[in-house]
């Protein structure tokens, strides 16, 4: 039987940085190409704004969700680590890019039903928008 030492200094995967994940980026050419309406891309136009969303604001405190596509957490302070964060807000995808563009409210989504926030610091989120979508 080898060594520990033998098997990572023989085996790649087991050294260095190949330890560890990162999380793949989308770029910022592909993420505004997804939301131009001739090459619309759903899932990869709410990847993108979720990902602008944990860049412009990092953190631990806020949790957004879009379902199916996925979900970030954003917002310094607490640093929530597991089980259900105690500020989550949850929104179908057009909504997300509604609220990204400009063209919808947080307030009125919130006041139609169309966005759950839950949690003191929840409504925070509404700092960010509509800034993320930029020439």
């Amino acid at each position: 039987m080898e060594k520990s030492e033998d098997l990572e200094s023989t085996n790649p995967f087991l050294t260095g940085d190949n330890c560890s994940m990162g999380k793949k980026r989308i770029s910022s050419a592909i993420g505004k190409a997804a939301l131009l309406a001739e090459s619309f891309d759903e899932a990869t136009a709410v990847r993108f704004l979720l990902q602008e969303l944990e860049a412009a604001s990092p953190g631990g405190t806020v949790e957004i969700r879009v379902p199916p596509y996925g979900a970030v957490q954003c917002i310094g302070g607490l640093d929530h680590r597991r089980g259900t964060p105690p500020n989550v807000i949850e929104m179908d995808a057009q909504t997300l890019i509604g609220l990204c563009n400009g063209s919808l409210d947080l307030s009125n989504e919130v006041l139609s039903g169309k966005v759950f926030l839950s949690g003191s610091r929840a409504g925070e989120i509404s700092e960010l928008f509509p800034a993320l979508i930029r020439e």
